[in-house]
């Protein structure tokens, strides 16, 4: 089965920035909100709708299954949006010195974090939040639309970075969006679509190419493509991982709760083969699952909505290793996490969450290219939404759990 996620970002924010409201709005609000602001692309096919920003690097805003009038499933920063792209004076002191936290359901951005390979912290800088910035390149460049179709659009960008150990990486970035159709979208579950639930799925296909001169090394430091999806939280969705089975002296640990202390048992559920983690944006924290133990697949299941999203991509059964993000000199740089979600919430005392939202997230490998090299990294984000007498089938074949199993644990 092919199926196989979205920090982070808000992995460190010791200062947040809340949206306008609450409110839950359509995609057609959202769209609307964002031409106002920004040039959009919309990819469709009936009532399945993608729209992306070039300007926010080539990213998925939000999507929706059911037309304009449709849920609009991905998280937007309205006030961040609206206030643009600031000048240095206008942003110094501020979140947007060191991040734009635009939101949208799936953004390219790069790794490692943190660590002596970090792209996010200079040569000499602390690992700490004073000292952290994303990349102009992952924040606030726009990307080159290259192609576009009703279905399809092709972004190009190029681009220098430089790590805490003083490596410079020259990287051509291309990708890719794609609009799945619903036997697309059948082929990467594995199963039939039953009728009367509604659907939209896309695939990215995201590359970067070593343009320098010299070959990327576990000396000198490699990149990884990160991809992240911010979505909208609900006080009953949960996030539901399942990964391989096994003793923690064959495979390592089950999971990685202690990002920014460890999840307490009210937020995270650890069975034999599968976890299960609250989305619903009121206490943050954030857990990762290597590749040893992923299955290249994490989803999530809103009950009030009826809505289940799987993240799925394609993982290689051999690699150099996973960056580590960590923000510490680290021993061991390449055994980071392939898949990760984020639960937002906030980040200091009396300081309002940055959404709030949830995240799922997937990594490729470290990329150990020589000049002139390409790593790639696949991932595909699919939202159905119905009855839940349709859609339980659905997530026993691809999460291994029934609906109730996901209701019941918290």
């Amino acid at each position: 089965m092919k199926i196989a996620v979205s920090v982070l970002m808000a992995c460190v924010m010791a200062v947040s920035v809340m949206a306008e409201d609450k409110a839950p709005r359509s995609f057609g609000e959202d769209l609307a909100f964002l031409k106002k602001h920004t040039d959009v692309l919309v990819l469709e096919n009936g009532d399945s709708k993608v729209a992306v920003v070039p300007q926010y690097q080539g990213r998925v805003m939000t999507s929706t299954a059911d037309g304009d009038r449709g849920a609009s499933y991905g998280f937007l920063n309205y006030k961040v949006i609206e206030a643009g792209i600031l000048s240095d004076k206008e942003k110094k002191g501020k979140l947007e010195e060191h991040i734009y936290v635009f939101g949208g359901e799936e953004r390219f951005w790069m790794g490692p974090e943190g660590g002596q390979f970090a792209i996010y912290f200079k040569p000499g800088a602390k690992f700490e939040f004073s000292d952290w910035f994303t990349p102009a390149a992952i924040d606030t460049d726009a990307y080159k639309l290259e192609k576009k179709t009703e279905t399809k659009a092709v972004f190009h960008h190029d681009c220098e970075l430089l790590n805490h150990s003083g490596t410079k990486f020259t990287v051509g970035i291309d990708r890719t969006v794609k609009l799945l159709s619903a036997q697309d979208v059948e082929e990467v579950i594995g199963t039939a679509l039953p009728k009367g639930v509604k659907v939209v799925g896309y695939e990215t296909d995201n590359r970067i190419t070593n343009n320098g001169k010299q070959a990327w090394t576990e000396k000198t430091g490699m990149l990884s493509i990160w991809m992240l999806g911010m979505y909208k939280p609900a006080p009953k969705t949960v996030v539901v991982i399942p990964f391989k089975g096994g003793p923690a002296s064959e495979l390592g640990p089950k999971v990685n709760d202690t990002y920014f202390g460890k999840v307490p048992a009210d937020y995270l559920k650890v069975k034999d083969d599968v976890l299960f983690f609250k989305g619903d944006g009121t206490r943050r924290g954030k857990i990762g699952i290597s590749p040893q133990r992923s299955k290249g697949v994490a989803g999530s299941y809103d009950a009030d909505g009826q809505m289940l999203t799987l993240v799925t991509y394609d993982q290689p059964t051999t690699y150099p290793g996973y960056v580590n993000s960590m923000w510490e000199f680290q021993k061991e740089p390449f055994k980071g996490d392939a898949v990760n979600s984020y639960n937002d919430g906030s980040p200091a005392p009396n300081t309002p969450p940055l959404g709030p939202f949830y995240e799922l997230e997937t990594s490729s490998p470290a990329a150990d290219l020589k000049p002139g090299k390409t790593l790639k990294h696949v991932q595909q984000t699919l939202h159905i939404q119905g009855p839940e007498k349709l859609l339980d089938p659905l997530v026993r074949h691809t999460l291994g759990v029934s609906i109730n199993d996901i209701k019941e644990v918290f």
